[in-house]
């Protein structure tokens, strides 16, 4: 297996080498902003056909914040219950698209912006409205991410734009919310699902940190693309090229500076996308 890195440097070194691409997100955990910015400056990583590049800035949201307004649930049929999630969102419109020159190039909701639903690390749910109804098993335990998503499905980088829970539900279809999660948690956004035509050039690398950081001289986040590995060290939206027609495997992973993967719940995450040329 072959191994690339992303690496920080300043942003005067790479204007003087011709670098393209700059990734200006910060260093974030329970309390980050979004990933705009104008200090930090990332590297490309290319291997054969395959590239990784930090994108450019990205439409921001000052105040964008997303509430989980309830979850209730009702015992359906005799082995599951039906949970209903109803959020509150705030300085961000639903349905709207977002007006940033990444949606012209990357695949764009027709939609607009919306809410990713997020249930146990499995693929994301797209919600235009702020209520969504999902049907699990009794005596299940669950995670979810909730986070607002531009309309080309980047996320919106901020502890108020994003909310994660953890909760059970018992044999008699009771829910009950457990602690907030602490621990350092990593969730799988983007790539997701089929590309078509044009859309197959440019594919967002998004993912979404919770309660850690990644940096140069700390955790980061190995990306395993069809058995050629990238690391990434600044928590920000990327964007992968190259990728051959057909089937496609993407696995992220969180780790620890010394490159190890760290314990946990949602840790290690793999995907398969499909890329067809109509």
């Amino acid at each position: 297996m072959k191994y690339y890195r992303i690496t920080a440097i300043a942003a005067a070194l790479v204007l003087l080498m011709g670098a393209v691409g700059c990734n200006n997100s910060s260093n974030k955990g329970a309390d980050h902003t979004d990933s705009m910015g104008d200090t930090d400056t990332t590297t490309a990583q290319k291997m054969d056909s395959i590239s990784v590049n930090p994108i450019a800035d990205s439409k921001q949201f000052p105040g964008a914040n997303l509430e989980i307004a309830s979850i209730t649930a009702e015992k359906v049929g005799a082995d599951s219950a039906k949970v209903t999630v109803k959020y509150t969102v705030k300085n961000f419109k639903l349905t709207e698209m977002t007006e940033d020159a990444h949606a012209a190039h990357m695949a764009n909701s027709h939609d607009g912006q919306h809410i990713h639903f997020i249930l146990d690390n499995k693929p994301y749910t797209a919600l235009y409205k702020p209520e969504h109804s999902v049907t699990l098993a009794l005596n299940s335990e669950h995670y979810l991410l909730s986070f607002l998503s531009r309309s080309y499905h980047e996320s919106i980088k901020t502890s108020e734009a994003s909310k994660l829970i953890k909760f059970k539900i018992d044999a008699t279809g009771k829910l009950t919310q457990e602690p907030t999660p602490k621990e350092p948690s990593l969730f799988y956004s983007r790539p997701k699902g089929e590309y078509k035509g044009d859309e197959t050039k440019n594919l967002l690398l998004d993912f979404y940190l919770v309660n850690t950081s990644i940096a140069p001289d700390g955790n980061k986040i190995t990306a395993d693309i069809n058995g050629q590995t990238f690391t990434l060290d600044k928590w920000g939206p990327y964007e992968i090229k190259g990728l051959p027609m057909g089937n496609n495997k993407i696995k992220l992973t969180l780790v620890d500076k010394e490159g190890n993967a760290i314990t946990g719940d949602n840790i290690s995450i793999e995907r398969d996308i499909k890329l067809s040329a109509q």
